[in-house]
Order: C-alpha cells, then structure tokens, then sequence
C-alpha cells in the first residue's frame, strides 16, 4: 500500500496513516487502504490489539485531503463521505480493541478517525478540532454524531461552530481522550494497554465492545437485555471456565478464546 504502513508484532497491528508530507490528510484511496488493513486485521487470528497513528512527529491526522475535495462535485463529495463514514464504522463495530496513538494534529477526518477507536491515547502536543465549516461544509466522517455522544451536545455544537482548537489537556477534560502523555512515552503507553487488553479474555472483550457500543444506540432497558445475552455468551465458553479456575487457584489464566 502507498499510504498507509502496517506492522504486526506480538499480538499487536500497528496500522500507521504515511502521508508525512500532507501531514497524513486522508484522500479516498487512503481511506481505502485503511479500510483494508482494518479488515486484513481482523481475519488475522494472531492480532488481538489494533493500534492507529500518523507518520512523523507532527499529526496524527490533520484532516481530510483539501486538495482532492476541492475538485469534486456534489454527488463525488457524498461519495468520500460515505466511504468515510463506512471505513470509521468499520473501526468502531471491529470485534477486535483499536487504540489510537495520537501523536499531534487530529482535525476534521483526523478528529473524526480518533473518535472511531475505542481508546485514544495522545501525546503533549496533540491538538484536536472539526474545522469544516470554515470551508463551508460540516464534518462529513460521522464527527457530528461522535463528537456529541463523547462530549456532550452542547460542547460539540460549540467547537463545530467555532472551529475552537482543542488542546490535549482539554481534550482529556472533555472525556475526548482517555490518556495524555509526553511524546516520548505514547507508543510504549499504547502498547503497554494493549499487552494489558491482552492478557484478558478475547470473547469477554469483544462482547464487552459490543455492549457499549450497542447500548449507547438504545434505551437502557434494552440495552441491559443485550447486556443479558452478551453475558449468557460468555458464560458458556471454555474461556469462562478457565478464568474462574484460575482465579479459585491463584493462578494467571490461559485464555483461548473459545
């Protein structure tokens, strides 16, 4: 692939956004590169963890490619955005943990990329924003549906509004990150989550996964019956058995994932 770097180590599928150059905007044929390393990801029964970063010490990812999006028309414009949104989706209902790596500017589709994954973890010197309407257009990656359920209603109608930058320590603040850590220390901080996630049950988490997301989309009734079944699944699997023995013997479970 051209734009996107990928490297599968202990468990762990770093997926890298390579556009140094255009600090990592995402243009179509990378966000469908992303798409595939996603998928290659998650047929890969040795990876466990996906971890999403940017190239270089500057971005994460500062937004979608500007250049390319000046050129389409109306109903091209709709494309990108479905193939967008399609890809983030991907990345959120992945039954595998995905961590993002934060490592300077996430803006518009960098933002919206960050939102995706389940935990993001950012470096001093990231910075975070959706400043679409700047460009007389709205964020087109789900980042008004994402940005409002993290922060709130009111937060996210005030920084789409006024294309606000985020710093890293108010993103933390703003339950927008999970973690802010020195430059330095971000891959190892991810990596060390990562080895920690992995330790658990593989079933347990990715029922866990869906659970959250499920019930974030429904009314808490219905969300406590899918928490029922997602529960009554992990009890029946032989890594339940494990775990609770382990546990009764003082000893560290060896989880299969079956």
């Amino acid at each position: 692939m051209e734009n996107i770097a990928v490297k599968k180590t202990d468990g762990i599928c770093l997926i890298t956004i390579n556009r140094p150059n255009v600090l990592n905007a995402l243009n179509t044929s990378t966000l469908l590169e992303l798409q595939l390393a996603v998928r290659d990801a998650a047929d890969d029964k040795q990876v466990r963890v996906l971890i999403i970063t940017g190239a270089g010490e500057k971005s994460f990812v500062a937004g979608a490619d500007i250049f390319q999006m000046s050129q389409l028309s109306s109903l091209e414009g709709r494309k990108m955005t479905m193939i967008g949104q399609h890809v983030f989706d991907l990345i959120e209902t992945l039954e595998k943990p995905v961590i993002a790596a934060i490592n300077g500017y996430a803006l518009g589709g960098g933002c919206e990329l960050a939102m995706a994954c389940d935990i993001r973890v950012a470096s001093e010197n990231a910075k975070f924003g959706q400043p679409e309407v700047n460009l007389g257009i709205i964020p087109g990656f789900a980042g008004t549906q994402r940005l409002s359920r993290l922060i709130g209603r009111g937060k996210a109608k005030y920084y789409i509004f006024t294309t606000d930058m985020i710093m890293a320590d108010e993103a933390l603040s703003l339950g927008l990150v999970e973690k802010v850590v020195p430059f330095d220390k971000l891959m190892i901080t991810c990596r060390n989550i990562a080895k920690k996630i992995m330790d658990k049950g593989p079933i347990a988490i990715q029922m866990a996964k869906k659970a959250i997301n499920t019930g974030l989309d429904i009314d808490m009734r219905s969300g406590m019956a899918y928490e029922a079944e997602a529960y009554t699944t992990c009890f029946a699997t032989h890594d339940r058995i494990e775990g609770m023995t382990a546990f009764l013997e003082k000893r560290k479970a060896k989880f299969e994932g079956k």
